[in-house]
């Protein structure tokens, strides 16, 4: 029996057990819409816009380590879906992307709404496809899904002119992946491995360095065993946040631009720096040649592109995190390594994170309670900017895909479409979105969806009237002069929640969020609160341009 592609790609994501799409419908995939409106297996969510789409699927992804799946019509649709893309991309974000694309025989011709999507999008996906055969529908999304969630994970695009998803099809769904040429290398070297563990023993000032690529690879618990055994501190990228318990004795905070004092000290007096599934990147290096002078470097990665390709190493090491980490455990020996212990510990004392209390509602304090009230156990989504390093700062992380944030590409509007993504992975949890006035209002639709999916999430908003971090920078970087960067009207974010049903607060004092936050954190259903917090108010530590890593300008 036939059927069409359309219903035959439907059938496809049932056998991948893909239970949520985010989308957007338009004329180009209206024969996928029909189809899926005969799935009882799979849950449409109808976002405001394409781009609410893919940060959606990107936060459902994050919290479930699962492939997250989007879909949007051509052009226009496929464009407003570029920027998410791009964000998966950066961070590593196992996603598969479906576009409509005008029929195969208007392809090239400029005809309504047609983009050449899979041009657009090649340097900022891990594969992508323009489906011509009808008969390759199969094992194109089999692929697909295998690439995405492999090796690197990252965001592929299937592209589907109309005609193709109308053709009829005998469907068939294959068991095995074929691709030549991608074997991604997930044990590593045994003799790299047995030398790594020799150098475990010789260092007298080890310190893990670690990024998203142990969350990616479930090696929390093994980065844990490695830090206790081998008695080295452990630093986080952003990324990388939630990989390490935020409490551990061992835990130095987030390490670079805006890392702790403490941290980027740690790394220039280290003699070996174990860099583990992080991608030494521009806001942790900074200046190369003053980062980790004095240090022999190992680097475990799974991306063999990613070694050496801004530090030269020392020990290369390509593969799982995981798997490579519990390899290592067996062959480490015990040193005492008390006297660089002491000395971390003189650091965090000599050069603690701080900031200026007055009169006003500082942001800091804000993310303090917000750590008191929920002791790790929350999901904490971020826009991006001043508020999202306070939170990287001043909030513990203690467990796994419990941070969900845009590093690499640091998106603004992020925040509320990927927290309902998030809120849909992880039902039951409680999520909470950190964001900003200039953020938020970048997505403010996709309240929408949150109120459409009756999903329970919190949102601090800090009110500054401005663009804070531009604003920062202006003030170190052009003298003060800030052009474009302080909103001359704003709206009343009250008003705004209250029209889509959502309660709404505003907190303009420390009392404020010392009795209202538990409150609102504890309340059923989804909250807004307002926080008006200081324009002035700076995010420090600061490494300035140009500077090492070793020169933070201090709180």
């Amino acid at each position: 029996m036939e059927i069409t592609v359309a219903e035959a790609l439907v059938e496809c994501l049932e056998r991948e057990n893909v239970e949520i799409i985010f989308g957007y419908p338009g004329g180009a995939v209206l024969p996928l819409y029909d189809a899926l409106y005969h799935s009882t297996r799979i849950k449409h969510v109808l976002v405001r816009h394409e781009q609410g789409a893919v940060h959606a699927a990107d936060g459902y992804a994050r919290v479930t380590g699962r492939v997250g799946v989007c879909i949007g019509t051509s052009g226009p649709g496929a464009t407003n879906l570029v920027t998410g893309i791009a964000n998966a991309y950066m961070d590593s974000v196992p996603m598969v992307i479906f576009t409509g694309q005008v029929p195969t025989i208007q392809i090239g011709t400029d005809a309504f709404q047609e983009v050449d999507i899979t041009g657009i999008t090649l340097p900022i996906t891990k594969h992508n496809y323009l489906l011509k055969d009808p008969a390759k529908l199969s094992m194109v999304i089999k692929n697909a899904f295998h690439i995405a969630a492999t090796g690197r994970p990252g965001p592929v695009l299937i592209d589907i002119p109309k005609d193709v998803a109308q053709a009829r099809i005998s469907f068939k769904y294959p068991s095995t992946v074929k691709l030549r040429g991608y074997k991604p290398t997930y044990k590593g070297h045994p003799s790299k491995i047995t030398e790594i563990a020799k150098l475990f023993g010789k260092a007298k000032r080890p310190v893990i360095y670690a990024g998203g690529g142990v969350i990616a690879s479930n090696g929390s618990e093994e980065l844990l065993k490695l830090a206790e055994a081998i008695s080295a501190p452990v630093t986080n990228t952003f990324m990388g946040l939630a990989g390490f318990p935020g409490d551990h004795p061992l835990f130095l905070g987030m390490l670079g631009l805006h890392g702790t004092r403490y941290a980027n000290l740690a790394i220039t007096e280290c003699d070996l720096l174990i860099g583990i599934g992080a991608r030494f990147d521009d806001r942790v290096v900074m200046n190369i040649n003053s980062f980790a002078p004095h240090a022999t470097v190992i680097h475990i990665d799974i991306d063999p592109a990613e070694i050496g390709k801004v530090i030269t190493t020392n020990v290369p090491l390509v593969g799982d995190v995981k798997l490579i980490l519990k390899e290592l455990l067996p062959l480490i020996e015990k040193v005492d390594r008390s006297e660089w212990l002491e000395r971390i510990k003189s650091l965090k004392e000599q050069y603690p994170l701080s900031y200026n209390r007055d009169s006003s509602l500082k942001p800091q304090f804000i993310v303090e309670q917000l750590w008191n009230h929920t002791k790790g156990e929350a999901i904490i989504v971020t826009d991006v900017g001043q508020h999202q390093m306070w939170v990287a700062q001043y909030y513990h992380f203690k467990k796994p895909r419990t941070l969900v944030s845009s590093g690499g590409l640091g998106c603004m509007g992020f925040g509320l479409p990927a927290a309902v993504g998030a809120a849909l992975g992880a039902p039951g949890r409680k999520v909470i979105l950190v964001t900003g006035d200039g953020s938020i209002q970048m997505t403010i639709q996709e309240l929408a969806t949150m109120m459409e999916q009756c999903l329970s999430v919190k949102i601090i908003l800090f009110n500054n009237s401005a663009l804070g971090m531009v604003r920062q920078l202006q003030e170190y970087y052009c003298e003060g002069r800030h052009m474009a960067t302080n909103f001359q009207f704003h709206p009343d974010f009250e008003m705004i929640a209250r029209a889509y049903g959502i309660p709404a607060y505003t907190f303009r004092t420390e009392e404020d969020v010392v009795k209202g936050l538990p409150e609102v954190l504890d309340s059923p259903g989804p909250a807004f609160v307002n926080c008006i917090v200081p324009p002035g108010e700076n995010v420090l530590p600061m490494v300035p341009a140009g500077r090492g890593i070793n020169e933070s300008v201090a709180c």
